[in-house]
């Protein structure tokens, strides 16, 4: 008996819900197979696929050496220096909005060389 694929797929097409639900527990009997499984790989799958491609980076913690920080800042915003120890003082501090990976990377390797602590969100 040769496998006939489209045939399958139209009586697929045809069959009711109850039907396609007795034929995957079938399956799943005769072969030792969960239909759970495939399910949660798509699922994992797809959290890979919407990758970010903006972040926030925000500064959790300016560490000891507060007047390195507030230069980096200074350095990455173009800020004032009372806007930059603005954002030093009141952590937690949205540093940049809408940074590209790359970008913020670079800025979370600046503020973390002077002692921060810094989230990418």
């Amino acid at each position: 008996m040769a496998f006939d694929k489209d045939n399958i797929i139209d009586q697929l097409k045809d069959a009711s819900i109850s039907d396609l639900n007795d034929l995957v527990k079938s399956i799943e009997d005769e072969f030792g197979v969960s239909a759970s499984a495939p399910v949660a790989a798509a699922g994992a799958a797809g959290g890979d696929a919407a990758a970010k491609d903006s972040y926030d980076v925000e500064l959790t913690e300016s560490g000891d050496q507060k007047v390195k920080a507030i230069k980096a800042i200074r350095d990455i915003t173009g800020l004032g220096l009372k806007d930059a120890k603005g954002l030093v003082d009141k952590v937690p501090s949205i540093i940049k909005e809408g940074a590209s990976e790359d970008e913020a990377n670079k800025i979370k390797e600046q503020l973390e060389a002077v002692g921060g602590t810094v989230t990418l969100k």
